[in-house]
């Protein structure tokens, strides 16, 4: 349930939007520049709740405009441990500071890949002061891409154009995998968050599938993604995740540039996790938070920023409590 807490940063995260809407609809408003089709911005990179996944579901396989890209993200997670029932049990500060190379390749007009290479650098803080580190290669992804899109129904008056028009409705079906290519650390498994790794150890399965509307002006996307978590080296398999996530934009476009503030809500489901055949308690959970970002194309370039806060959540049995994440991106279109 949203107590008066959340309900304040969900009124925070609605001011910024309507703010950085109505600063920049001050100015006029030209004719687009080009045409901008937009897809979904699942703002979920590949991975449990935490360090080897480093991102529960809802960041992203891509931008809000329709670009192909290769970049650079930067991903930063805010969480707190509690080690304990009782009030004044310890509780640790953990970062999650997540590098990624990113890209989305065209095959041809319908289909499309997109690649996913993440360096994790993890840290944890306890109560004692003690701290712990740990950084590598995390866990990468590929995904294909089929874009079913939806065209205006054709006139019944004679006309020498046979161009379809699309009608700004559209459907992507993705189909892909998470590598292991992250080291997994069976040590660190005991700990209250088990998802203080660069890597899960596995091969993942992610389906995902989406509905978007746009025109020049605002538009809409969704995702819902799931992860079938296999089993590493280890016997220790993640429960499987559901990620959801819906995002509001408005475009702002200009002879050489394109604006898009946005908000969204986005949502992760996880199982419980297993390891040697048998089920973990208090392993399982799930959150649901408020998403404010903006994207900014000149040129060939794409930048792009977002912050999420959590709006509910119950993970580990309530033993941990994520705070905050922001990421930040530069693309340059293909």
């Amino acid at each position: 349930m949203i107590d008066f807490q959340n309900i304040k940063k969900i009124s925070v995260l609605a001011v910024a939007f309507v703010l950085n809407i109505g600063v920049m609809k001050a100015r006029e408003i030209d004719p687009p520049f080009g045409v901008h089709e937009h897809v979904f911005e699942p703002l979920s990179v590949m991975c449990d709740l935490c360090g080897c996944s480093t991102s529960s579901g809802s960041f992203g396989f891509g931008t809000l405009s329709n670009a192909n890209f290769v970049g650079i993200r930067y991903i930063y997670q805010n969480f707190e441990s509690k080690d304990g029932i009782f009030s004044n049990s310890p509780i640790t500060k953990e970062t999650f500071n997540t590098y990624q190379l990113w890209a989305q390749l065209p095959i041809n007009d319908a289909f499309y890949v997109s690649v996913n290479v993440p360096y994790q650098d993890l840290n944890r803080e306890y109560s004692e002061g003690n701290n712990e580190n740990l950084n590598g290669l995390g866990d990468s992804s590929v995904m294909g891409w089929y874009k079913l899109q939806f065209y205006n129904k054709e006139s019944d008056s004679l006309t020498f154009n046979t161009e379809r028009i699309a009608s700004g409705h559209s459907l992507q079906f993705g189909v892909g995998a998470k590598l292991p290519t992250g080291k997994f650390e069976e040590a660190l498994a005991d700990n209250v968050n088990p998802g203080f790794q660069v890597g899960t150890g596995s091969v993942d399965g992610v389906f995902a599938v989406g509905y978007n509307y746009g025109t020049n002006k605002f538009g809409v996307n969704t995702l819902m993604t799931y992860y079938v978590k296999g089993e590493n080296k280890n016997d220790y398999q993640f429960g499987n995740q559901f990620s959801y996530s819906a995002n509001f934009f408005t475009t702002f476009p200009k002879e050489t540039y394109n604006i898009m503030p946005f908000i969204g809500v986005s949502g992760d489901v996880y199982d419980k996790i297993t390891q040697y055949g048998e089920t973990l308690a208090d392993t399982d959970g799930k959150i649901l938070s408020g998403t404010i970002g903006s994207e900014f194309a000149i040129e060939k370039f794409i930048f792009g920023a977002n912050y999420t806060a959590p709006l509910s959540q119950d993970l580990f049995g309530g033993n941990v409590k994520s705070k905050n994440r922001f990421s930040i991106y530069v693309n340059f279109a293909l």
